[in-house]
C-alpha cells in the first residue's frame, strides 16, 4: 500500500502539502493540487482517515438523530442536511430516537460514542433541561425542529403556531364553521404548537373549540384515517377537516373517498408540510409549507460555520410557515 511519503515524493511537495490536499485545504494552488492527485491516482494512495482524524481531531463525521426513518418529511430533511455537509467533505451518521426518551438518549451517547465533530438532533421526548445539559458537553449540539430558551444560536426551528394559525384559518375564510381537527401526538411540541394555532384562529373568528370535533392522532396515514372513522362514526357534523399533518391528512382523504364521501364538495381538508405526495394525492392537497429540506440545509450550515469555522455563511434560525393553495378546499361563500 502507498503512504504518503511515497505520494510527496512523486508530486514533488512537501508532506505537509500532501496532508493539505487530502483534507481539502484551500490553502494551496490548482496546479499543486492536480500533481498531489495525479500522484495520488498513480500510486493507488487512499488517505488513512484515522490517522488524518488523531492529527486533525477531527472525523470529518457529523452525528444525525431523528425520530423515524418512516415517511418523507425525514427523508427530506435527513438529504438537506446530507447534501450541504457531502459538498463540503463531511459524512453524516444516523441513528433515530422513535419519540422515546431513552431510546433517544441512547442514540445521542451512540453518535457522541463514534467521536463526531457535531450533533444534529430532532429530538421529542428529551426534556430541556437535558438538551441544555447536554450543551455543556464537549460535542458541539445542534436541534431541528425544536427551539430551548437560551440556546436560541443552536436552533433551527419552525413557527409551528403560526402554521395551525394559517390552515384553520384558510379554511374559515372559505365560508366553514363546522370544522374537525385531527392533531399530532400532544406530547410533540410542535403537535401542540399547531393545535394552539387552531384555537387561535376559531378565537379570532368566535368559534369555540368543539371536543366532539376534536382527534388525537398519530402523524401517520393511519391516524388519519382513525380520526376520520371517529368523527363519522359519532356522527359529527362537519364541512372541512384540519389535519396536522399531510400523511394524516392523506389518510382521511382515502377514508373518505371509500366512504363515498366526495372532496371537496362535501369535505373540504387542508393538511401541513407539503410533502412530494401534497402535489398528487387527488384532488391535490391545500396544506401549509414547511420547509424541512431547507432547514436541513441550515441546520448543516450551522455545524460548517461553528465547528468546521466556514466562513461567511448566513444563518437562518427561524423559519415561516406559509399556505399553499390547492384543490381540497371547497369554498362554502
Amino acid at each position: 500500500m502507498a503512504t504518503i511519503y511515497e505520494v510527496s515524493k512523486l508530486a514533488g511537495v512537501s508532506l505537509a502539502t500532501v496532508s493539505r490536499v487530502t483534507s481539502k485545504n484551500t490553502k494551496v494552488s490548482d496546479k499543486t493540487r492536480q500533481k498531489v492527485l495525479d500522484a495520488m491516482k498513480e500510486l493507488d494512495y487512499r488517505p488513512n482517515s484515522i490517522a488524518q482524524s488523531l492529527a486533525s481531531n477531527r472525523t470529518n463525521s457529523v452525528g444525525i438523530l431523528v425520530s423515524e426513518l418512516h415517511g418523507p418529511f425525514f427523508g427530506l430533511m435527513m438529504a438537506g442536511i446530507e447534501e450541504e455537509l457531502r459538498v463540503a467533505g463531511k459524512h453524516v451518521i444516523i441513528t433515530t430516537g422513535h419519540s422515546d426518551e431513552e431510546k433517544e438518549k441512547d442514540g445521542i451517547d451512540f453518535l457522541i460514542s463514534r467521536n463526531c465533530d457535531a450533533l444534529i438532533l430532532h429530538v421529542e421526548a428529551v426534556t430541556d433541561e437535558y438538551i441544555i445539559e447536554l450543551c455543556k458537553g464537549k460535542t458541539p449540539i445542534f436541534l431541528m425542529n425544536r427551539y430551548v430558551d437560551g440556546l436560541n444560536e443552536n436552533c433551527i426551528s419552525l413557527d409551528n403556531e403560526l402554521g395551525g394559525y394559517l390552515a384553520t384559518k384558510a379554511i374559515i375564510e372559505k365560508g366553514h364553521s363546522d370544522i374537525a381537527y385531527i392533531a399530532g401526538p400532544q406530547f410533540k411540541d410542535d403537535a401542540q404548537d399547531r393545535l394552539a394555532g387552531h384555537k387561535r384562529a376559531l378565537a379570532e373568528h368566535n368559534m369555540p373549540f368543539n371536543n366532539d370535533l376534536f382527534y388525537i392522532g398519530d402523524f401517520r396515514e393511519a391516524g388519519g384515517i382513525d380520526g376520520i372513522k371517529y368523527f363519522i362514526n359519532n356522527k359529527s357534523n362537519f364541512t372541512a377537516l384540519v389535519c396536522a399533518n399531510d400523511e394524516m391528512a392523506a389518510g382521511a382523504m382515502i377514508h373518505a373517498r371509500e366512504n363515498g364521501i366526495t372532496i371537496p364538495n362535501e369535505l373540504s381538508i387542508i393538511g401541513f408540510d407539503n410533502i412530494i405526495l401534497a402535489r398528487y394525492i387527488y384532488p391535490k392537497l391545500t396544506t401549509i409549507v414547511n420547509p424541512i429540506d431547507e432547514m436541513g440545509h441550515m441546520a448543516a450550515k450551522l455545524v460548517l460555520k461553528h465547528v468546521y469555522q466556514q466562513k461567511d455563511l448566513l444563518i437562518q434560525h427561524a423559519f415561516q410557515p406559509v399556505l399553499i393553495t390547492r384543490d381540497s378546499v371547497f369554498d362554502l361563500k
